[in-house]
């Protein structure tokens, strides 16, 4: 039940009833015009107008009197940095155990690889790291005895990061060890990526790795994403914050994927 602002709450612009109602359809998947109404001290029209704007930004999903989140909704990276941050911490400090110097690694955008390569900067020499993210070379070039491969292609501002089929191209001229890629849902089909983009890049970097490393925390289990880029398999290793359970953990299980719990 979502509750009604107070008389000081009323004097909202534009773009704080906006975010307000984007703010709500996190945390309820569809709600109603007049809902909204009495949330936000507005008229109906006003609502409406708000939805319109909201849904050709692609914020939100618009319905016969109301609107849904989007299935592939996910918070911009400068917003995701500031979740769940203990839990990606614990998740990073894990996996940096798993690299040891000169180890080539393919590394995927998003919160916790970020985390995850600023601890390798501070942690581990002489990597060889393939990234489509800035955020990642970056946080690696902190280090002069990392050697950083940056990807070409289209740029996403949004994410900070690269893709479209000349990341694609260019990724099939090296291989990896291991590929360490973020997730922003994990279901019984595989881990999942909000955009499209990412997603094709995520799987190609599966394809050119010996193993990949899946760093998700536990709000990510059993939450469906747009693009699923890979099965679990023998080769998966899921690093995360609490052990799945149910028909998600029985499908790990039964790829003879693995999971390590920090």
């Amino acid at each position: 039940m979502i509750a009604p602002m107070n008389s000081a709450d009323m004097k909202l612009t534009k773009s704080d009833r906006q975010s307000r109602i984007v703010a709500e359809l996190r945390s309820a998947p569809s709600l109603r015009v007049n809902e909204l109404a009495a949330l936000l001290g507005v008229s109906t029209e006003t609502v409406r107008r708000d939805l319109a704007e909201l849904g050709e930004r692609g914020l939100i999903n618009r319905t016969y009197g109301g609107a849904m989140r989007p299935l592939t909704f996910e918070p911009a990276l400068a917003e995701r940095e500031k979740l769940m941050v203990t839990e990606r911490e614990r998740i990073a400090a894990a996996a940096v155990r798993l690299v040891e110097p000169n180890d080539i690694l393919m590394i995927g955008g998003g919160a916790t690889t970020t985390i995850f390569a600023r601890r390798l900067a501070a942690e581990r020499d002489h990597l060889t790291v393939i990234t489509h993210a800035f955020s990642i070379a970056v946080a690696l070039a902190s280090n002069p005895f990392h050697k950083v491969l940056m990807l070409p292609g289209q740029y996403d501002s949004r994410e900070g990061l690269i893709h479209g089929p000349d990341t694609i191209e260019a990724l099939q001229r090296y291989r990896a060890g291991k590929a360490f890629l973020g997730s922003s849902g994990l279901t019984v089909e595989g881990p999942s990526d909000a955009g499209v983009g990412p997603g094709l890049i995520y799987g190609a970097m599966m394809r050119r790795s010996s193993e990949t490393v899946v760093l998700a925390d536990h709000s990510k289990f059993d939450r469906a994403s747009l693009s699923v880029y890979g099965p679990w398999s023998e080769s998966v290793l899921l690093v995360t914050d609490k052990m799945p359970e149910g028909e998600l953990l029985a499908a790990i299980e039964g790829s003879g994927a693995r999971c390590l719990v920090e």
